[in-house]
């Protein structure tokens, strides 16, 4: 991150309350009392700073996606380069397939309304159409169109180290592309093999 960039959340399903980084802070001084807690309707129950004005799009993914414990948004380099070129991410190779079961997916655009009128819920409501039918723990991350990334995972620390592979793979694919501009994707055959060892019923990835 560089300067105020980005955010991150955390949601408690028990309690109803999100924990989301405050608006504009910078990283360098930020603090733990510095985050802001809110509850599921964005109104703020602890903490003397604004929250992130993401909020909306993190509250819309949580609501949707009961399984998601955690979000966070980049503007990292790579990434938000493909999102501001509109192109999903095509599965090059493994260290892809290890961590999403696909491409990495782009929201279509906002119409001039959605832009005007509560624009980061419908942010929001842009991820979860793009998502349709996909489960959000096998492809834990998302491209806004014109914006940048959105990460999640089951916990803030899952969603944070999906921001960082997504980095990684963006640029992964950029410079794949640029030594043959003609790359295909990997086969159905090799990414399924790739991501069920990995996350499948019976992976045989990591000590168990």
């Amino acid at each position: 991150m560089i300067y105020t960039f980005g955010n991150a959340s955390a949601i408690s399903r028990a309690a109803g309350l999100v924990v989301i980084k405050p608006s504009g802070v910078p990283y360098e001084t930020m603090t733990p009392d510095d985050m802001v807690i809110t509850d599921m309707d964005g109104r703020i129950v602890e903490g003397r700073l604004r929250p992130s004005t993401d909020l909306a799009t993190h509250l819309e993914l949580y609501r949707v996606w009961p399984s998601v414990g955690g979000v966070a948004h980049t503007h990292s380099r790579h990434a938000t380069a493909w999102a501001q070129a509109c192109r999903e991410i095509p599965c090059f190779g493994t260290t892809h397939a290890d961590y999403f079961h696909g491409p990495i997916p782009v929201t279509a655009p906002l119409s001039p309304d959605e832009i005007e009128s509560d624009y980061e819920a419908n942010t929001g409501g842009a991820i979860v159409r793009a998502m349709d039918g996909c489960d959000p723990l096998r492809c834990p991350a998302i491209l806004v169109r014109g914006h940048a990334p959105f990460c999640w995972g089951i916990s803030v620390t899952d969603a944070t180290h999906a921001a960082v592979i997504v980095e990684e793979i963006a640029a992964m694919a950029l410079e794949t592309l640029a030594i043959n501009s003609a790359a295909e994707p990997i086969s159905r055959a090799l990414h399924d093999r790739h991501h069920l060892r990995k996350h499948g019923p019976k992976a045989t990835y990591g000590q168990r």
